[in-house]
């Protein structure tokens, strides 16, 4: 059994520090309607065939609309090695915190 690390969004330095990579595992209309500036975007079903994009040094942040997803994903990844740590209450703790989305193509973004 492996022991998922987790963070709140409290304990997120703001802005994000040098070394911090943000990984997004939602569904691609999820990303689109809105996401951390930076981000990058492997839904969770795609992740096993896209581990080698992601980076080997430093942390990697793991983020979904409310953590059940980024908890199965960081559990992968530290199986596999990869140093991630799941964002309790994910994307939805995030905005409630204040804390800045974008949105590909226009319109307010949002979390759905």
């Amino acid at each position: 059994m492996y022991d998922v690390p987790s963070v709140t969004v409290a304990q997120v330095p703001q802005p994000l520090p040098e070394g911090l990579d943000v990984l997004d595992v939602r569904e691609p209309q999820e990303w689109e309607a809105g996401h951390i500036a930076g981000a990058r975007h492997i839904p969770l079903r795609q992740l096993p065939d896209h581990t080698d994009e992601l980076p080997r040094d430093g942390q990697l942040l793991v983020v979904c609309k409310i953590g059940g997803r980024s908890a199965q994903a960081v559990a992968y990844l530290g199986q596999l090695g990869i140093n991630a740590v799941n964002l309790a209450g994910g994307m939805i703790d995030w905005v409630d915190a204040g804390r800045p989305i974008v949105r590909e193509g226009d319109g307010e973004p949002l979390v759905v």
